[in-house]
């Protein structure tokens, strides 16, 4: 297996690593983050070619970082990026600057340039497999990006050791759970248990028009189905989570501070008793998405916007009905189809249709209608902490407008959404 040169990159809790980490690693070199508050022998035993600290990328903010005074006792090279950096006997870069970051990477620290896709799955799949040994995963396979890179993974570390669980809660979109089995099941060989429990999460959401209220009864029915299904399997040890490492950076104590915290086990309680497989916590999204197309797998989930855990439930605004849900179901169909067809999927982030609970009037084929205005959101993101609504031409929102009010029966309205994050949230519920 070809080893893999490290560099660390020291945080001080300002979003600057993140961006440095990544530049790192567009030098397929990798990169490792770790918190200020690290001890030096810590770091040390991470055997890092380098260290970059990271201060502040912007000159006017009023902050100073102060090192630990034993860091150079590590006796690697280390370069500082960014504002405020105090106490530094090392060269120091204001701006970031590719090729001088090059030459560190490279003359300096004497890293090889072998991060990449085939590298990365390759050591992956043997650190899986050296601590899930014999035991039996569980997987809960959404249809993601995420969790089906981690469920592909897993499968070549350990094979039939792995059974992915697929709740289908009935709010997905248009065709993928049937992709889902279709992918898994057949093309990868997986043990996946299909659980088709739509009847029961839209029985249980009856009459309940509160957004909360929705995601907190979906997220324990899907609790319930779940644990249900693990229970049949019986001896698993193993659950696979799909953690990415901007989660890990995110959820860092920093100078004492939590950044933010996250569970990314779609509201999986942790009384389960599993321990956790997270196969994807050292990767970025994108990293994630060239794994993909490396293991295979197909285009559709590869370049697919990210969904919400409650689907389309969160989606319909008011009360979800089977009819409510069939017709936004169609228009979301529509909308995604034109996106592509106009080739704009991939420059998105996210692009979905909000049915919404008022009504206007219209008119088709000269009778008077009474029907649902439908609104479309497209927004571009780098990480879903901020977005912007994205600019598509008006002839493409036309022919949009004119295919669902004319194909989906229930709406005779379409309106754009022109609202960016913040003040809006990216999701209207």
């Amino acid at each position: 297996m070809v080893m893999l040169d490290k560099v660390v990159i020291i945080d001080f809790g300002t979003r600057f690593s993140q961006s440095i980490a990544r530049k790192v690693r567009e030098h397929h070199i990798y990169s490792e983050i770790v918190s200020a508050d690290t001890a030096v022998p810590e770091i040390k035993a991470l055997a890092p070619n380098g260290i970059i600290v990271c201060g502040n990328e912007h000159q006017d903010v009023n902050q100073s970082f102060v090192l630990k005074e034993d860091l150079l006792t590590i006796n690697v090279p280390v370069l500082g990026i960014g504002h405020g950096l105090e106490n530094c006997n090392f060269p120091i870069l204001t701006n970031y600057d590719s090729h001088a970051l090059r030459s560190f990477l490279v003359d300096q620290c004497k890293c090889e340039q072998n991060w990449n896709a085939a590298t990365y799955a390759s050591h992956l799949i043997e650190s899986i497999r050296k601590q899930v040994g014999n035991e039996r995963v569980i997987c809960g396979l959404s249809g993601g990006l995420d969790s089906s890179v981690a469920a592909v993974l897993v499968h070549r570390a350990v094979g039939d050791q792995l059974t992915c669980i697929f709740v289908d809660h009935g709010f997905m979109r248009k065709n993928e759970a049937e992709q889902v089995v279709t992918t898994f099941k057949n093309k990868f060989n997986i043990n996946l248990v299909h659980v088709d429990a739509s009847q029961r999460f839209l029985g249980k959401l009856e009459d309940v028009s509160d957004p909360e209220q929705k995601r907190k009864i979906i997220g324990n029915e899907f609790i319930n189905v779940f644990q249900d299904e693990a229970t049949k399997i019986g001896d698993a040890k193993f659950l696979v989570q799909g953690t990415l490492y901007s989660d890990v950076i995110e959820s860092m104590t920093s100078q004492g501070k939590v950044i933010k915290s996250h569970h990314n086990v779609g509201g999986l309680p942790e009384d389960l008793q599993f321990e956790l497989v997270e196969p994807l916590r050292t990767l970025f999204k994108d990293e994630v998405r060239e794994l993909a197309k490396y293991l295979g797998l197909p285009e559709e989930i590869v370049w697919r916007h990210p969904f919400p855990g409650p689907g389309l439930a969160i989606r319909i605004i008011g009360e979800i009905t089977k009819e409510r849900l069939d017709i936004l179901r169609e228009a979301d169909a529509i909308y995604l189809d034109e996106i592509r067809q106009a080739g704009l999927y991939r420059d998105i982030w996210q692009a979905f249709a909000v049915l919404t609970n008022t009504q206007t009037v219209g008119v088709t084929n000269n009778q008077r209608t009474y029907e649902y205005v439908l609104a479309l959101r497209a927004v571009v993101s780098d990480d879903a902490m901020s977005a912007d609504w994205v600019r598509i031409p008006y002839e493409v929102l036309a022919k949009i407008s004119n295919r669902i009010i004319r194909e989906v029966p229930g709406v005779n309205r379409v309106v754009y959404d022109i609202s960016s994050k913040p003040p809006a949230t990216i999701e209207w519920e």
